[in-house]
């Protein structure tokens, strides 16, 4: 039986451990839920990362949208890398599509909507080309029935190009 005065001790210990699994390995206090299917997280940091293109998705999402990559992705893109290495990662950002209040012929963006994320690992995901998948929503991964469709929509459209809809703009 342990002392009584190491009682805190051992309780503090077991508190920072818990905390510190729940905020993964970065120390991020916040929770991170992953996709459905996939287990797909919105990577830390991700906002840092270069600009891979923009693109605007016409009715009926209308959106504004910019496709960011980690240094593998960036690397990548810019040899013309394909099919893209295991450790790339895609983050999409979305927003609506809006009238700059400023500027009549601007648009910008308004309200976010999704970000979506792509990761390639051609073991853990072979089944769906190397690539796992995570759309988010305030944070939030969607419902299962979204996760679905994100394979098929790609192995349709881009198959040749290593299932990834987004070509660099330098």
């Amino acid at each position: 039986m342990k002392p009584l005065h190491l009682l805190p001790c051992v309780g503090a210990i077991i508190a920072l451990s818990v905390f510190t699994a729940m905020a993964g390995a970065d120390g991020n206090a916040k929770l991170r839920a992953a996709s459905p299917i996939y287990g797909v997280t919105i990577p830390e940091g991700y906002r840092q990362w270069e600009l891979i293109a923009p693109a605007e998705e016409a009715a009926p999402l209308n959106e504004l949208r910019a496709v960011l990559g980690n240094a593998a992705a960036i690397k990548a893109y810019r040899q013309g890398t394909l099919p893209f290495p295991d450790g790339t990662v895609l983050v999409k950002l979305a927003w609506k599509h809006v009238q700059s209040p400023e500027f009549e012929s601007a648009s910008v963006p308004g309200a976010a909507t999704t970000v979506q994320v792509m990761v390639k690992d051609s073991k853990k995901y072979a089944a769906t080309g190397g690539w796992g998948f995570g759309r988010f929503v305030d944070g939030k991964p969607a419902d299962e029935a979204q996760h679905q469709t994100c394979f098929a929509c790609h192995e349709a459209g881009v198959r040749g190009h290593d299932y990834v809809f987004t070509r660099y703009a330098p």
